[in-house]
């Protein structure tokens, strides 16, 4: 009799078994399960929705009289309150259903964009921009729990790839939906007004795809192989903390792609321009992000993360050095590879770290802990960037995510995250 194949270690303590070759994974895409193809619909939509308006809000706040010091309040207040609820809505998606809370953050967004386009003042627009940071708030948790527990450990990475995949696509869509509008409707203040309507409807299509199609996984449902795990009250495992500590430090050089957007510009792109560079950014973000998450499945996930911050790293390197517009173009095609390799990797690493049962928590403080790392990122580059110029501002995210990739890959190879095969809890 001959012997069984051997499966291997997925550098976090979880044993796996090979894998096809990588056509093979991208094949078995198809093979995911439902919930992962509704979720993906529903993030594809509400993007469209919000990269349609995004790029106008700025502007429409102007409008209406609007000093850039409010704007800066919208943004930092609406993401300050967002992080504080993902820790939340974590904790409570693993006492109940999960299905509720996802439902309905993905429904709240579209109500704020239709009362943003009845704005009269300013302040009505930060209500609206809470409520839609609100609803992102309760979703991301219990989204990225359902998503990790709906698929065995082996196809996690690709799970979320092709999340992050549908969602990158709809920001495409929706970027470029808003110029064609403005275009049409001219850049007048009622214009926007009827941008924002039509968003709002599209997003609205995302909640009732959920309501219509969205189960809830039951507690002790196991796939063929038994690779499921019972639901049952879990904790967060060994290596976790370490690994967030990683993220966190990470995190603090992600500083907001607006300032690639004002880099670009600088370099050359025109302002009419922009948008169309964008839609490009997020296209080829959307087509890096399955094969990315698949390789994750077929090796270490801490590796292939901290080889995409590494690109990160050296990105913004170039962006920061840049002084041709086909050098722009190159280093956004670039920059794809750090969201490809690490997103969807990244979360699934989280779900590896924790049991089922402590996954809604794993993924609030996952979430919430990154989003309130974003503020500091950003008011630093600005800082910076004002005082010793945009070279020095993007270089001093790169330091961070090259110190991030070091410290995971000592994580992942000497480190809490470094132990030999476990069973699955």
């Amino acid at each position: 009799m001959s012997n069984p194949e051997p499966r291997r270690d997925d550098g976090l303590g979880h044993r796996r078994r090979p894998t096809g070759n990588f056509v093979d994974g991208l094949r078995s895409m198809a093979g995911l399960p439902r919930v992962i193809w509704v979720l993906g619909v529903a993030s594809l939509f509400n993007d469209v929705s919000s990269e349609a308006i995004f790029p106008l809000l700025p502007v429409f706040l102007t409008s209406l009289g609007a000093p850039m010091r409010y704007i800066g309040l919208i943004e930092g207040s609406a993401d300050a309150l967002a992080s504080v609820l993902k820790v939340v809505a974590g904790r409570w998606s693993d006492r109940g259903p999960r299905r509720l809370l996802v439902v309905g953050g993905y429904a709240m967004p579209a109500l704020a964009r239709a009362a943003m386009a009845a704005a009269l003042a300013p302040w009505h627009v930060l209500t609206a921009r809470l409520l839609d940071r609100t609803a992102k708030g309760l979703r991301s948790g219990p989204r990225d729990a359902m998503i990790a527990e709906s698929v065995p450990s082996t196809q996690r990475g690709r799970a979320f790839g092709l999340n992050r995949s549908m969602d990158h696509l709809g920001a495409a869509v929706g970027s470029l939906l808003a110029s064609l509008l403005m275009l049409a409707f001219g850049q007048t203040q009622s214009s926007y007004r009827v941008v924002f309507l039509i968003a709002a409807g599209i997003g609205m299509i995302a909640p009732i795809v959920l309501f219509l199609r969205l189960r809830e996984q039951p507690a002790d449902m196991a796939d063929r192989s038994g690779s499921f795990e019972t639901r049952e009250p879990g904790s967060l495992r060994r290596g976790y903390s370490s690994y967030l500590v990683a993220c966190m430090l990470f995190a603090l050089g992600n500083s907001s792609d607006a300032f690639l957007l004002i880099r670009a510009h600088e370099v050359g792109w025109s302002s009419s321009h922009l948008p169309l560079l964008w839609t490009f950014h997020h296209l080829v973000k959307s087509l890096a992000a399955v094969p990315g998450g698949t390789l994750s499945d077929r090796h270490s996930r801490g590796v292939v993360v901290a080889f995409g911050w590494g690109a990160y790293a050296l990105t913004y390197v170039g962006f920061g050095f840049a002084s041709e517009r086909w050098q722009i173009l190159g280093l956004f095609l670039a920059y794809a590879l750090y969201h490809g390799l690490a997103e969807g990797a990244e979360r699934a690493i989280v779900a590896d770290l924790s049991d089922r049962g402590a996954r809604g928590r794993a993924y609030g403080l996952y979430h919430g802990l990154i989003g309130a790392a974003a503020l500091p990122a950003g008011i630093g580059t600005g800082l910076i960037w004002d005082r010793w110029g945009p070279t020095w501002a993007l270089g001093v995210n790169a330091a961070f995510a090259a110190a991030a990739s070091a410290v995971l890959m000592a994580l992942t190879f000497a480190g809490p995250l470094r132990r030999g095969p476990a069973p699955v809890r």
